[in-house]
């Protein structure tokens, strides 16, 4: 992977220079939890973020409780402002993938109303019993008995698509919440049987519709996100830099604002820290 940390600025940024290993970047590809927000809190520093780059970046997340349209409402009222176009969400896109490739598969969608309601609305046949394909996503209200139905479909051959395998994703204070991985761990546990797709990060689908949106190249774009099992691995996979915020190994800063107030972009190239984040592939 290239790193795109020093050189001259990218022309149109304005105030780039203050923005150090983000200088060169034309577009960013942007985690949610734990990079932007954490659970109903912005975090500091992600406005400004936003604002610098407006029209130029898409958030490209594993969230799966959410639809683009629902969360860029969410968004506004925490002060971020992103519309539902440059939203990319594993929940969604994986709804999406079965109604391309399998319009008349019947469903079983392990998830929120909301992914329920995306999922229907784009034509597929939601079942609870005899399902061709079980969509695995966030459910809070999963239980012993969802664990049992959703194992027994595996186990009659249904096929299972897990929006993403994150086990946890940072929450206030410090404290994790439990991610879509967490389920899917209970679930081949119980059943014995593998996904057959997954479609959220580390895969490369999140990170390609967050180009196409854009109508960005790889080459100048950067992601920015706090896991480098997800969001790091993900990156490398398609040769897009990556910069890593938070308290993860090789992160460059604590959080986007210290990264922000980053002056000297130089620095970065030499960075034990950002060597870890913006590699060469």
């Amino acid at each position: 992977m290239k790193n795109i940390a020093h050189k001259t600025r990218t022309p149109g940024s304005a105030g780039a220079g203050r923005i150090g290993p983000l200088a060169q970047a034309r577009h960013l590809l942007l985690d949610l939890d734990g990079t932007l927000v954490r659970q109903n809190e912005a975090i500091d520093g992600a406005a400004e973020l936003l604002a610098r780059f407006e029209g130029r970046f898409a958030i490209v997340s594993n969230n799966s409780t959410h639809t683009a349209q629902g969360l860029s409402l969410r968004l506004r009222r925490l002060g971020l402002r992103v519309p539902p176009s440059r939203i990319v969400l594993a929940g969604e896109l994986a709804a999406n993938l079965l109604a391309r490739q399998h319009p008349t598969a019947r469903v079983m969608v392990v998830g929120s109303t909301a992914l329920q309601r995306h999922a229907r609305a784009l034509g597929l046949r939601l079942v609870a019993a005899e399902a061709e394909f079980v969509l695995l996503a966030l459910d809070m209200r999963f239980s012993h008995a969802r664990l049992s139905a959703v194992a027994n479909e595996l186990l009659d051959g249904a096929r299972l698509v897990a929006t993403n395998a994150d086990t946890s994703h940072p929450g206030p204070h410090g404290r994790v919440v439990p991610e879509t991985g967490a389920l899917l761990a209970a679930v081949t546990a119980a059943s014995g049987v593998q996904p057959w797709r997954i479609v959220g990060k580390p895969e490369p689908l999140l990170f390609e519709e967050g180009l196409r949106c854009l109508g960005a190249e790889p080459a100048s774009t950067v992601v920015v996100g706090d896991n480098p099992a997800t969001d790091a691995a993900g990156a490398a996979r398609l040769g897009l830099a990556c910069v890593l915020v938070g308290r993860a190994p090789g992160a460059l800063a604590p959080s986007v604002a210290e990264l922000l107030a980053a002056r000297e972009p130089a620095s970065a190239a030499s960075s034990p820290a950002v060597s870890a984040s913006l590699s060469t592939a």
